[in-house]
């Protein structure tokens, strides 16, 4: 009992050093090392001058500007060199994409770009006018460039009628109306892919050849209705023939250029993506 009342009495507390004041805290009571009349931190003015920050604004608009210019600059440049675009040639399907059957959408969309939409179905037409104006057939139309427009809406017109039997004899035939770059290599045997596609198409087994009846026969049609609007007398049957002549002979050089276009393109400087 001793020894426990030993421990509960308090121990007695150290006395002051000599000099340092004598102090006395409760026990619930805490030290502060900090001052507590420290005044907050001032807060920094971030906002920056409105006149500056427009001017950065408009600096950072002007240079994304320029660079967007500049990058439409360079890709319209490439895409006219690249005769692969099919602004020259049409739509065609290369050698590293696989043929797909065609739906009725995606037949009118070829219809209307092959036809209206692709500067080398003009140039076609403007390069027959002027062998037809070399020629001076028909020669009632006679020479300059009166006689070159009458030709040129001439070989609009059957070009266009021509077209548009073709698109619905493919159609009706589900025939396929593009050109496919062979897979094959050498120089001879991928002229002889593109001559022969001249003559023969898929079905719609992307697979079988079928003769091109649609293509010729529109080839045909078209010269018949070109005698319509041409000078008295025409044999429209020797138009309809010459018009598949033409075909024949313009279809192979068009599938040559096409067929060595990456070719072409390589030569060129351009670079598929």
């Amino acid at each position: 009992m001793g020894i426990a009342f030993a421990q509960d009495e308090p121990k007695p507390q150290p006395s002051p050093q000599a000099g340092e004041p004598a102090t006395q805290s409760s026990p619930n009571e805490t030290p502060h090392d900090e001052k507590q009349d420290e005044k907050p931190e001032e807060k920094k003015d971030d906002n920056p001058n409105p006149a500056q920050a427009a001017a950065e604004m408009t600096k950072q608009v002007t240079a994304q500007a320029v660079e967007a210019t500049k990058n439409a600059g360079t890709a319209a440049l490439i895409k006219a060199r690249d005769w692969e675009s099919g602004l020259v040639t049409g739509i065609f399907v290369g050698k590293d994409h696989q043929l797909v059957p065609l739906d009725e959408s995606q037949r009118r969309t070829i219809y209307f770009d092959q036809t209206l939409a692709t500067p080398g179905a003009y140039m076609k037409r403007m390069f027959a006018a002027g062998i037809d104006q070399a020629r001076g057939a028909p020669r009632e139309w006679g020479g300059g460039f009166g006689g070159y427009s009458k030709r040129f809406a001439s070989r609009e017109g059957q070009f266009i009628t021509a077209n548009t039997v073709a698109w619905l004899g493919n159609a009706k035939l589900k025939y396929e109306p593009r050109y496919d770059q062979c897979r094959c290599s050498g120089f001879w045997p991928r002229t002889r892919h593109a001559i022969m596609r001249n003559f023969l198409t898929y079905n719609e087994t992307e697979q079988e050849l079928r003769p091109q009846w649609a293509l010729y026969g529109g080839a045909l049609v078209g010269g018949l209705v070109s005698t319509a609007w041409k000078p008295h007398p025409r044999n429209a049957f020797a138009e309809g023939g010459r018009a598949m002549l033409g075909q024949a002979g313009y279809g192979v050089l068009l599938n040559i250029f096409i067929e060595f276009s990456t070719d072409i393109n390589r030569k060129l400087g351009v670079r598929r993506k």
